[in-house]
């Protein structure tokens, strides 16, 4: 019975690492196909990879890369927004979407001012994982900063405990919701990218017969946050939200989740 159970788990490990070889071999293949510019080659061996061994931050950074060698902006915009989604301090991806929008002319108006808009970069420029390590390493300081403060008999380690107390609380507090929105935004994946030309959202879930029934236009490339869906005679329509705040329902094929 335990030698059964043995050879099982060989077998399955012997398994995952050759699913593992094979990926990395595809991952391989495609790699030296893009630099022979044979990029629909190298895109069909970078989806295979992904199909194979899942999704990974570098792994959409490169089929990012191959759909603008391509000239599908939608999509090379899709898989370098997936990139920043599994890891937003991958710099490459951030450079080459800002690169990709502004060639494309793909203005996001996000009805922000300046400073709310950095706020939001730099939130979105660090993982959930990195902002909780913070938190924690920050509340670990604040403990020590109130044990300065409570038990110290110098003066200024005392003020020094009190004041640097209070900052790493407030450091505590921030980081920890940046977590916890970091974490929803990766786990719910509301955000999705327009696929096709232009898009004409409907103020109801069907198609506009005229301009009164159109809420906003949007181009290809555009991020849209999906807040509702519904079935409405055989078609699934979603209810999204632009940067901007405008609102309006667009048919699902018309978009594909980030």
């Amino acid at each position: 019975m335990m030698k059964n159970k043995l050879y099982m788990v060989l077998a399955f490990v012997m398994m995952t690492a050759m699913s593992a070889w094979a990926a990395d071999s595809l991952v391989e293949q495609a790699n030296k196909a893009y630099s022979g510019e044979n990029y629909q080659k190298a895109l069909e061996l970078y989806l295979k990879a992904e199909k194979t061994q899942g999704t990974a931050s570098a792994l959409c950074y490169n089929i990012g890369n191959t759909y603008y060698r391509l000239k599908q902006t939608p999509k090379a915009v899709l898989y370098y927004e997936r990139a920043l989604l599994l890891d937003p301090g991958n710099g490459d991806a951030r450079f080459n979407l800002e690169f990709v929008r502004e060639k494309a002319a793909i203005n996001e108006d996000t009805g922000s001012n300046y400073f709310s808009a950095r706020m939001l970069g730099l939130v979105s420029s660090l993982s959930s994982n990195t902002w909780a390590v913070m938190g924690i390493v920050s509340f670990l300081l604040l403990l020590t900063a109130i044990g300065a403060y409570v038990f110290a008999e110098n003066v200024t380690v005392r003020k020094t405990g009190f004041f640097g107390g209070i900052t790493l609380f407030v450091v505590c507090v921030i980081a920890n919701v940046c977590a916890f929105y970091m974490h929803g935004k990766a786990v719910n994946r509301n955000d999705a990218i327009v696929m096709i030309g232009t898009v004409k959202a409907s103020t109801a879930p069907r198609v506009a017969k005229d301009k009164s029934e159109v809420a906003f236009e949007a181009g290809e490339g555009h991020k849209v946050t999906i807040t509702d869906s519904v079935m409405s005679q055989g078609v699934k329509w979603y209810d999204v939200e632009t940067p901007g705040g405008q609102h309006g329902w667009i048919v699902n094929k018309n978009i594909e989740r980030i």
